[in-house]
């Protein structure tokens, strides 16, 4: 690889973290509101734009260093609380990170500059910025006058030392021995004069004992400098060299070195977890001081004969007015996100999506090439060979299990990205609507997740705008303001169970009814269930909206919805209560790839049945011949003739088999010809051809090398419900 495909590689890496780093932001931000301790929220969303600042600044990106820097700067105000968290600063955060978010969308695509629009959008988001940081400016000018106290009180107030801007501030406490070992004092401040100017100079006269008790040779006497150099603190330190052992020499920055300070430390690369190696990286601690902090710990822990825990290091430091509180919380954020950084490094490693999706599709080959080694095993008789074949697909049933467990994600991630969505658009609709997430930990195939955004959008969009009501008409009907809108997941026999619900009016079934016959999509005087009328909602056009939003009103999007769940091999459903609130529930496989299945036959053809699916297995009885339902343990189950279902031609042999299957909450029994026994499945696509089959998931290929087709046992119960119902409403009323 040369440099320039490094490069590009570097390049996309940069893009992808990123991404995810604004969606931690975006994720922090909007949580900001609702957190009564937001410290650790508030550091996470500063070294996020910290770091999408820095990783710009090595690729060139100057556009979106400039931009980022000020959004950047007004994080670190509100991390040091200078400013605190309200609605109108999160109003304005948010536009900024979607900002950065297309600046990196500009970079993928190959834009290593912004467009006049862009630049445009950033000046304008620059200038809602300043109002937040005006309030620095005058921070600032307090900050100075406080420096015009006196010097003892200040010190102690600003928990590491008054620094006049632009200067240096130094504490000189020389020893009690320091004139008897041949050290004078002033020449140690005549000596400062050569790396700069001595811009103040207090003398602390407070030790000089009575005139009865002084010692001539007694050094006594403190300074208070305030010294104007470029010179950096170490070669201010090595000034007071000769005498360091005995005295207590203290160099604070001045104000503008701060903040350089916490540049360099927030610059450093991620190779050191140390406080104290990164404070003495960054300059802004000697090597002597650390080392005389680390005396005073572990002092202190031996005065306490150990019983208590050791001071943390920063803590002494400042107590010592060694460093300033600002530049000690930097060094802290810069720790933890090497801490960070490092179990990220230790616990996740980036594979591209292809190379996963490869990976699956080979160990859907082996999962096809095993199963027909072990069908010629069989056959031979050959007992060794059969438990070697066995031994082998066992092995090859657990890189299959591993292998899809690599593409399993929470789907907490894509719920997460609604909080987003739910408050934009309920201040666009004027309405107060909270976001309740339940089962964020439940996994699903990443194929999932990736092409349910859509669906979930339109549900979500759909219960704020027709669901939840006004707050006037909530409060006529005695519910709270607020509405609640909740996204839950969880698991359920092989599926995963995806609930969008609301506490809104519900759906208006009489309305809905009304409105099918007017479009001609149900005659006149037709008996429908609830389910039945609520599903007409998912007819292409269908709406009750009296006023056509941004929103929806147009009759588009709920078909996608369907469209979308069914092209998944899922299902939806609809439970509804007049002014309680409406229940959207869908139903999807956890995989896409590779199932375990029930291999059934029936005459000279194969189905599988998803093994999640089968609950038990029996004979079918001989009085049940001639009708389409059993009575199993007092329980009714319906019939499902797979022979009659698909025509298939052919005797019926002497026995034939149930296989009953549930799905939902329902029940019935698949009439079959013979039980073949477990079977890994692989789904392979039925093609465009034969799209529109009914209760067929898919197509597998045997060991055998024969297809056989995977039963959709959802979309056949719903077919098989739909028929017995036409069948019951055209049986002639009886009477």
């Amino acid at each position: 690889m040369n440099f320039e495909e490094e490069m590009r590689a570097a390049l996309d890496t940069f893009v992808v973290e990123s991404r995810e780093l604004l969606q931690d932001m975006e994720d922090g931000l909007l949580g900001l509101e609702h957190d009564d301790n937001p410290a650790d929220a508030i550091g996470a969303i500063f070294r996020a734009a910290h770091t999408i600042k820095g990783s710009s600044g090595l690729f060139g990106l100057d556009h979106i260093v400039q931009f980022t820097h000020v959004v950047e700067s007004v994080l670190d105000m509100l991390r040091n609380d200078e400013i605190s968290v309200s609605t109108d600063l999160i109003a304005v955060l948010l536009p900024c990170r979607d900002h950065i978010s297309t600046l990196i969308d500009g970079v993928a695509a190959g834009a290593m500059q912004a467009t006049p629009e862009q630049s445009s959008t950033g000046a304008a988001l620059h200038v809602r910025l300043r109002r937040f940081l005006n309030h620095e400016e005058n921070a600032a000018g307090t900050g100075s006058e406080l420096a015009h106290h006196h010097v003892e009180t200040a010190s102690k107030a600003s928990g590491g030392g008054a620094i006049d801007n632009g200067n240096w501030y130094l504490s000189l406490r020389f020893g009690p021995d320091c004139l008897r070992n041949g050290m004078d004092p002033l020449s140690f401040i005549r000596y400062l004069s050569t790396l700069g100017d001595v811009v103040n100079l207090i003398t602390i006269t407070d030790k000089i004992p009575l005139i009865d008790k002084m010692d001539a040779e007694t050094c006594y006497l403190g300074f208070e400098v305030v010294l104007k150099s470029s010179a950096n603190k170490e070669a201010i330190e090595n000034v007071f060299e000769f005498v360091r052992e005995d005295s207590v020499i203290r160099i604070v920055p001045p104000n503008s070195k701060m903040d350089d300070y916490i540049d360099i430390i927030n610059a450093l690369p991620d190779d050191n977890e140390l406080l104290g190696e990164i404070l003495i990286k960054s300059g802004v601690l000697t090597k002597h001081e650390l080392d005389e902090c680390l005396r005073l710990q572990a002092k202190k822990h031996a005065t306490n004969d150990g019983q208590t825990k050791e001071a943390p290091i920063g803590e002494i430091l400042v107590d010592q007015e060694m460093l300033q509180q600002p530049i000690l919380n930097a060094a802290l954020n810069k720790q933890q996100q090497v801490k960070d950084t490092k179990a990220r490094e230790k616990q996740n490693i980036r594979v591209d999506a292809d190379r996963l999706d490869k990976l699956i599709d080979l160990v859907g080959e082996l999962v096809i090439a095993g199963a027909g080694t072990n069908l010629r095993a069989s056959k031979s008789n050959d007992i060794a060979l059969l438990e070697s074949t066995s031994e082998v697909m066992r092995l090859v049933e657990e890189v299959r299990d591993s292998a899809l467990q690599l593409r399993m994600v929470p789907i907490g991630t894509t719920f997460s990205r609604f909080q987003r969505v739910v408050r934009d658009v309920s201040i666009e609709l004027g309405k107060d609507i909270l976001l309740e997430i339940g089962g964020g930990d439940t996994e699903v195939d990443k194929s999932v997740v990736d092409k349910i955004g859509d669906p979930l959008m339109h549900l979500v969009r759909n219960s704020m705008d027709h669901g939840i009501e006004a707050p006037s008409m909530r409060a006529a009907r005695g519910k709270p303001a607020q509405g609640i809108l909740r996204l839950n997941a969880y698991h359920e026999s092989g599926s995963i169970v995806i609930e969008v619900s609301d506490d809104g009016g519900g759906l208006n079934r009489d309305k809905i009814l009304a409105k099918a016959i007017e479009r001609g999509l149900v005659p006149a005087g037709t008996s429908l269930s609830d389910k039945e009328i609520y599903a007409l909602i998912f007819e292409p056009g269908f709406s009750t909206a009296d006023q056509v939003s941004n929103l929806s009103g147009r009759g588009v999007g709920m078909d996608v919805v369907k469209r979308n769940v069914t092209s998944l091999r899922g299902s939806i459903e609809i439970d509804s209560e007049i002014g309680v609130g409406a229940t959207m529930r869908i139903r999807m496989p956890l995989t896409l790839a590779i199932i375990d299945g029930f291999l059934v036959g029936v005459g000279n053809s194969s189905f599988v049945v998803p093994l999640d699916n089968v609950i038990e297995c029996l004979e079918l009885p001989r009085e049940c011949a001639d009708i389409d339902f059993m009575d199993l343990r007092g329980e009714v189950l319906p019939f499902i003739r797979i022979r009659n279902l698909f025509d298939i031609e052919g005797d019926l042999p002497r026995r034939q088999n149930v296989v009953v299957v549930g799905y939902g909450g329902n029940k019935a029994g698949l009439v079959v010809d013979r039980l073949m026994g477990e079977f890994q499945t692989v789904i392979k696509p039925l093609g465009k051809l034969f799209v529109h089959l009914q209760g067929i998931g898919g197509s597998t290929i045997l060991g055998s090398g024969e297809v056989a087709l995977i039963l959709s046992i959802s979309a056949m119960l719903q077919q098989y419900t739909r028929r017995a119902q036409q069948q019951h409403l055209s049986l002639p009323a009886s009477g």
